[in-house]
């Protein structure tokens, strides 16, 4: 596109001074293919912030090793400076979700990147698929997330005294509520087990 840019100023720098008529439409012909690789340049990068958008719905708000070491792999100077302004749009779109989700149930937040589907159970049956450490959910019960525990967390409703009651038994996979796990799947530490 530079030296598009570049051609056309000499010939229409040209054409003015010595009245060159025969450079018009050369000139015509180089505008409209930078008009044309400006579109697409612009549809690219439109292209690229929908796709690091949706790193975050996918991922988190921590994108993992792999997928910055990828965003960051550029050798070229010009594209090292497109790839900082990519990471600069991504923390500033993650702020402005996560003020944007605190302002959501009255002060108390929403997090809405839970629930990505309609879910058919409050729990889910996962599969921890690597070490992850102790994960507490809302009742204070903390389970120890190491890779192929045999921790279940299970929940059953008690009709006749009316309670809920807790169980922990050994099993290769846990049930564990879907909105606690959720992150923790798409970030690769949980699998869904889909019986």
């Amino acid at each position: 596109m530079e030296a598009l840019y570049d051609q056309n100023q000499a010939d229409v720098n040209e054409a003015k001074s010595e009245g060159r008529a025969e450079l018009i439409p050369s000139i015509k012909v180089r505008h409209c293919c930078l008009l044309r690789d400006q579109r697409c340049v612009t549809a690219y990068l439109y292209d690229r912030l929908l796709r690091i958008r949706a790193l975050r719905w996918e991922y988190g708000s921590v994108l993992p090793a792999n997928v910055r070491f990828h965003m960051c792999a550029e050798e070229n100077f010009r594209m090292t400076i497109v790839v900082l302004s990519q990471l600069q749009w991504f923390s500033q779109y993650k702020k402005s979700l996560a003020s944007f989700m605190r302002s959501l149930g009255g002060g108390e937040g929403l997090d809405i990147t839970q629930d990505m589907k309609p879910p058919k159970s409050l729990y889910i049956e996962v599969r921890c698929l690597k070490d992850h450490g102790e994960f507490e959910i809302d009742d204070g019960t903390v389970i120890l997330l190491k890779k192929n525990s045999q921790v279940v967390l299970g929940v059953a409703w008690d009709i006749l005294s009316c309670v809920c009651v807790m169980s922990v038994s050994l099993c290769p996979q846990h049930f564990l509520p879907r909105w606690k796990c959720e992150q923790l799947i798409r970030q690769g530490v949980l699998e869904h087990v889909v019986s």
